[in-house]
C-alpha cells in the first residue's frame, strides 16, 4: 500500500489517500509543539519511534477487544489504518493531578485521584481546545446523543485499565493521556490517531523520571532517549 494524496498534515502527522478509498496512511513527523504551537522544535527519529509504540499499543488494544482503525505498520514512520470520521472531541484520561487539571484546580502536583477522571476538550485549534461538557457536546452536534458519550466513556476507562496495568509491569506509571474517536464505515465508533508519549504521560515508577514530552515543555532535554526507553520497555516481555 502506498501514499496518494496528501489529504491533511497537522503537528505530528501527515494523513495520506491510498488507492483503497477505506484505507488511509499516517506519517509521523519528528517535529515537536506544545502549547497549542506556541512552542515549536523537530527531533529526529521522534516520528519512528511513536510509530513503533503506537503499533504495539494498538496490537495489544485489539487483542484485548478494543476497536481500533489499526491495520499494520508498512515502515519506521508509516501506518495503514482505517479511514474514519473524526469525532472533534479529544478525551482526556487522568489518573494522577498534574499538568494543567494542577494548575487550574489547585491540586497538589502528583497527587494520586481517588478515582479515574475522563474530561472532554474540543479538538478545535482556533479556540485552543476548550473544555466540554456533555451539553455542549450535543449542542455542538460532537455525538448524536448522550449514549454516546457514555460508551466514549466506558472505553476511555477500559483502554486505561488495560494500558494502566500494561506499563506498571514495565515499571511505568499511566499519569495521564489523550484519546481520540472516530466512525469507521459501518458507523462503529472506534479508537483512532496515536498511543505515543506524544500524548501519554508515563513517569519511571522507581525514579520519578518524566518519560514523555513533558520533557520537551518543561526544556529537560533527552526526549529521544526516553522515547526510546519507552518503546524498549514496550516490547519487553512481562516479567
Amino acid at each position: 500500500m502506498k501514499k496518494v494524496k496528501l489529504l491533511y498534515e497537522g503537528k505530528a502527522k501527515k494523513i495520506w489517500s491510498t488507492d483503497d478509498e477505506n484505507l488511509l496512511i499516517s506519517e509521523f513527523k519528528d517535529d515537536l509543539t506544545a502549547g497549542n504551537g506556541a512552542m515549536k522544535s523537530s527531533e529526529e527519529g521522534k516520528g519512528a519511534l511513536n510509530n513503533k509504540i503506537s503499533t504495539a499499543l494498538f496490537k495489544l488494544l485489539n487483542r484485548k477487544g478494543i476497536p481500533t482503525h489499526f491495520i499494520e505498520q508498512l515502515d519506521d514512520n508509516l501506518m495503514l489504518h482505517k479511514k474514519t470520521d473524526v469525532i472533534k472531541i479529544e478525551v482526556i484520561v487522568r489518573n494522577i493531578a498534574t499538568g494543567s487539571l494542577s494548575r487550574n484546580l489547585g491540586i497538589e502536583d502528583g497527587k494520586e485521584l481517588p478515582f479515574t477522571l475522563v474530561e472532554f476538550d474540543y479538538k478545535n485549534d482556533e479556540l485552543g481546545d476548550p473544555k466540554l461538557n456533555d451539553q455542549h457536546c450535543i449542542i455542538l452536534e460532537l455525538v448524536r446523543d448522550s449514549a454516546e458519550l457514555d460508551y466514549i466513556r466506558y472505553m476511555a476507562r477500559k483502554i486505561n485499565h488495560i494500558l494502566k496495568e500494561f506499563y506498571a509491569k514495565r515499571d511505568l506509571i499511566l499519569v495521564d493521556f489523550k484519546l481520540e474517536f472516530g466512525r469507521d464505515r459501518d458507523d462503529n465508533i472506534i479508537l483512532i490517531d496515536e498511543l505515543s508519549p506524544d500524548n501519554f504521560r508515563l513517569w519511571d515508577s522507581k525514579s520519578g523520571e518524566k518519560m514523555d514530552k513533558d520533557r520537551f515543555r518543561q526544556g529537560l532535554g533527552g526526549l529521544k532517549v526516553a522515547y526510546q526507553e519507552v518503546l524498549n520497555r514496550v516490547l519487553r516481555e512481562e516479567k
